[in-house]
């Protein structure tokens, strides 16, 4: 179960990528996948949620995602680097519009 104003922010995203027609994946990282629980979370998410990829290791980020290692080697896996990369490679590997994607430290 979700948080009440998580729910809330989630039940506007999905509104707002319905009325662009437009369908979102995920790419997470530290988060293990809880954006994308948050937004299945609301009814109807089907209709513009495409898939969501947990990729919580550095290796996981490079073989689901194509995040290229020396990336994650040079600028490490807590950057904005990577969490473009992780955005990009999602995007690659979906039928989504837009993508999101979260790196951190948990």
């Amino acid at each position: 179960m979700i948080d009440q104003k998580l729910y809330e922010i989630a039940e506007e995203c999905l509104l707002s990528f319905r009325r662009n027609r437009q369908m979102i994946a995920t790419a997470e990282s530290c988060t293990g996948g809880m954006i994308g629980a948050a937004l299945t979370a609301v009814p109807g998410a089907s209709d513009v949620v495409d898939r969501g990829f947990i990729a919580y290791t550095n290796t996981a980020k490079s073989q689901i995602l194509g995040v290229d290692p020396a990336i994650i080697a040079s600028v490490g896996a807590v950057s904005s680097e990577v969490a473009t990369a992780m955005a990009l490679g999602a995007l690659i590997r979906s039928d989504a519009d837009l993508t999101v994607a979260v790196t951190g430290v948990a």
